[in-house]
Formats: C-alpha cells, sequence, structure tokens
C-alpha cells in the first residue's frame, strides 16, 4: 500500500494524474509537489497538505476549455467575470472543483491553494503562498531569473510573493491582457508588507 496524504493514498493519486496529464504535465506536478514540500518544511506549514496541492495543482489543466470552465463556474469560490473572460485561468478553479466533488476533497486550504495558484489573492494563507511559488520554482522552470527566485523563495516569502506578482502583473500589462481583481489585490498586499518591512 502506498504511502498517506491526508487520509489519501499517494499512488492513486499519482494513478489520477497520469491518466488525465502529458507526461511533461505530470513530471511538472511531482516537481511542484516536491517544491511545495521542501517550502513547508522551511515555513512550518503542513508538508502532508503541501505535497497532496502540489501534485493537484494543475489537475484539470489539459482538460477541454469548456469543461473546464463549467466546473470554474460551479465551484463556488469566487470565479470572477475577469476570470471567465481568461481561458488559461480556468483550471485553477476546476481543479478545486473536481478535488472537492470528485476526489472528496474537504479541506478549504488545499482546495483554496489550488484554486488561487495561478492569479494569487491577498492575505493568502501560507499553504496558499507555497503552492503559488512551488509552480513557480519546481526544478523544470527555465525562465530567466529561476535561480533568484528560488534563492528569494527559500529566504524571504514575503519578498518573493512580491517579485513573482510584480513580474505576472507586469507581463500581463505588457501583453495588453486582462488581469483579475484578486491579482491586484495580491500585488498591493504583498507590496505593502515588503515596504513596511524597508524594501522598495
Amino acid at each position: 500500500m502506498g504511502s498517506s496524504l491526508c487520509g489519501f493514498d499517494k499512488d492513486e493519486i499519482k494513478s489520477v494524474l497520469k491518466k488525465r496529464l502529458s507526461k511533461k504535465r505530470y513530471n511538472h506536478s511531482l516537481n511542484v509537489s516536491h517544491a511545495a514540500e521542501e517550502l513547508a518544511e522551511e515555513y512550518g506549514a503542513d508538508k502532508e497538505k503541501a505535497v497532496l496541492a502540489g501534485l493537484l495543482h494543475d489537475i484539470c489543466k489539459e482538460i477541454p476549455k469548456e469543461e473546464q470552465l463549467k466546473m470554474a463556474m460551479d465551484c463556488g469560490r469566487d470565479f470572477s467575470k475577469i476570470e471567465q473572460q481568461i481561458p488559461p485561468l480556468y483550471h485553477a478553479a476546476a481543479g478545486a472543483w473536481y478535488c472537492e466533488n470528485v476526489l472528496g476533497i474537504d479541506d478549504e486550504d488545499i482546495l483554496n491553494a489550488i484554486r488561487h495558484h495561478t492569479t494569487g489573492r491577498a492575505h493568502m494563507s501560507r499553504l496558499e503562498e507555497i503552492i503559488y511559488l512551488a509552480d513557480l520554482i519546481s526544478e523544470d522552470r527555465s525562465y530567466k531569473d529561476v535561480g533568484r527566485m528560488r534563492k528569494l523563495a527559500h529566504s524571504d516569502i514575503n519578498a518573493a510573493l512580491f517579485e513573482a506578482l510584480r513580474f505576472s502583473v507586469g507581463d500581463v500589462v505588457e501583453k495588453g491582457s486582462l488581469i483579475p481583481e484578486s491579482s491586484w489585490a495580491a500585488y498591493n498586499y504583498y507590496a505593502g508588507l515588503v515596504r513596511s518591512k524597508g524594501g522598495e
């Protein structure tokens, strides 16, 4: 029998993921789970929850967009009108719905971590912060400043979240795309935390 994660069999969870994800996305999920476990250890969060949320965060990423949208609309977790116009964001809310209604996960912190891993929000729980960052610094990521982001994530979580949100919001603005209200709120919240510590 495989190891247990919050009462769920880890091997069974991996089996579900293998059926629903491409090999590349499955490996990404494993990497995010590992990064989340390390961050949880570092910042005193529940490691089992971090591993499970990391594994499941993209569980609906590769199903048809219309299915994602239906699940997202039904998820009951503030799926805003702006997000409804941004298909790449559907999978996060859809994933929370799937994990709750199909897998039977009832831990609100895990469900919220999956729900908000793409947009972030103000006043994220520690687990939500960890999954948001783990997705950005996982081993398979190779963008220009990933090394710096990894170091920052392991030294100052608030500064790392601010830098991640600053980059994300700036990138979306540069493309002329829509920005969900929760992302603006997250940026302002973490900017405030960093500024209050004497940061830039």
